[in-house]
């Protein structure tokens, strides 16, 4: 089981692998904010985990089990936001979202996800939803 910290720099080496391919240590430093020696230490603990293949001064290659946990991960954030946003929460949805997912189980993220569905597939109940006591009117007038 990964930490949350774990869980928040896998994510972004699957993001940086998504988008350039290429990973390297200076962009998760760059990206988290935090120092190369602390970016270092979190790559050697995800290699040894079986996440990720990593060698000092090359680049970061994700494994099969590092893509498919990678791949949860990101999927996981972005149901969260979409969650946040339907319901009109009133917050720092990113924020908000980063606080939640290392918190949450598994069952619950995989309830939440059938709700979104729902929501999108039954634009009607999602009216009536925003009818509820005013969810629309909150939204506009925090």
């Amino acid at each position: 089981m990964l930490s949350p910290s774990m869980e928040d720099y896998l994510e972004e080496i699957y993001r940086f692998s998504l988008a350039r391919g290429v990973v390297r240590v200076t962009d998760i430093s760059k990206k988290l904010g935090v120092s190369l020696p602390s970016v270092s230490k979190a790559l050697q603990r995800l290699n040894n985990q079986g996440y990720i293949n990593y060698r000092p001064y090359e680049e970061i290659v994700l494994t099969e089990q590092g893509c498919q946990k990678g791949n949860y991960l990101v999927e996981r954030n972005q149901m969260l936001q979409e969650f946040l946003f339907l319901i009109h929460s009133q917050c720092d949805i990113p924020a908000e979202t980063e606080a939640i997912e290392h918190y949450i189980s598994d069952s619950t993220i995989q309830a939440l996800h059938k709700l979104v569905g729902f929501f999108k597939q039954n634009p009607t109940c999602y009216d009536s939803f925003l009818g509820f006591e005013g969810v629309k009117d909150e939204a506009k007038n925090p």
